[in-house]
């Protein structure tokens, strides 16, 4: 396994007047190891990104996928992307960049594309049964970690890394931005797994997972599309328009994320992709969209 930074840890930053960074060695730690942040800036008290600090402080990460398993993801993961940027921008012809959610969600839903039949449900489950019979105890960990923090405390902590460099009302409207866009690809995601209601990979083929018991196993059928690819994708857009130099790094952090729910057994390589699709998607409505109208009292 290859270890988890991506480029050298950014050179320690002063904290801005009116705002509070105490040091956090632990989480300062983690940050490092996944090339996010060089000094750690602990985020308000009851935040998103102040709960994941604290979640990742806890639980810091190991080594991840070594970049040769993650290729054919990139490849993949970079036609959802041209894909949902050309879908969207039909989206703004007609509507233009002010937000109208209900609208959107609608219009997002009938974007993804239906799972594939039995045939190809069926060349997934060989897929993933071929990746189970390689896994490592090195990859179990990563795949681990990844599923515990890669749907939001990552991508909260890349924000953070970015507001350092930010105006404090600047920052609050970029966090607004990646809180809204989860939240939508979460909504989006839901209402379309409820709808398909495909079974995970594990609840097929039991032996894909015999650490887990039937009770565990048997959960939801909300396999399609799959939400972590959905929010991770999201979250990839968004953060990629406030700091374009540093796309391609969300881009491996997305593909590491998608990969292992794969390696996992929770999801197929289908489910993974239209959640790719469709986080993509919202992200790119939320970056662009104008704040909502909001009456005055």
């Amino acid at each position: 396994m290859s270890t988890a930074h991506r480029r050298a840890p950014a050179r320690p930053r002063a904290p801005r007047a009116g705002r509070r960074y105490p040091a956090v060695a632990l989480a300062a730690a983690a940050a490092i190891a996944l090339g996010l942040i060089g000094t750690h800036a602990t985020a308000p008290a009851g935040s998103g990104t102040g709960t994941a600090v604290r979640r990742i402080e806890q639980d810091p990460p190991p080594p991840l996928f070594p970049d040769a398993e993650l290729r054919d993801w990139t490849t993949r993961l970079d036609g959802q992307r041209r894909a949902a940027d050309a879908l969207y921008a039909r989206w703004r012809a007609g509507h233009g960049t002010a937000r109208d959610d209900p609208a959107f969600v609608r219009w997002a839903a009938e974007q993804v594309p239906g799972p594939p039949p039995a045939a190809g449900r069926a060349a997934g489950l060989a897929q993933v049964r071929g990746l189970a019979r390689t896994r490592t105890d090195a990859g179990r960990t990563a795949a681990a970690w990844l599923t515990a923090h890669g749907e939001r405390d990552i991508w909260r902590l890349y924000l953070e890394d970015q507001r350092e460099l930010m105006p404090r009302a600047e920052g609050e409207a970029a966090r607004a931005r990646l809180d809204a866009a989860l939240d939508l690809a979460g909504t989006i995601n839901d209402r379309l797994a409820g709808h398909y209601r495909r079974h995970r990979p594990a609840v097929l083929d039991p032996a894909l997972r015999p650490d887990r018991t039937a009770a565990a196993t048997a959960g939801c059928a909300c396999a399609y599309p799959a939400a972590p690819a959905a929010l991770s994708s999201a979250a990839v857009a968004v953060l990629s328009a406030l700091a374009p130099r540093r796309a391609a790094e969300y881009r491996w952090m997305q593909a590491q994320v998608v990969h292992a729910r794969l390696y996992t057994a929770d999801h197929l390589r289908d489910d993974l992709l239209a959640g790719a699709l469709l986080g993509t998607l919202v992200g790119d409505y939320i970056r662009a969209a104008q704040p909502r109208a909001t009456s005055r009292a």
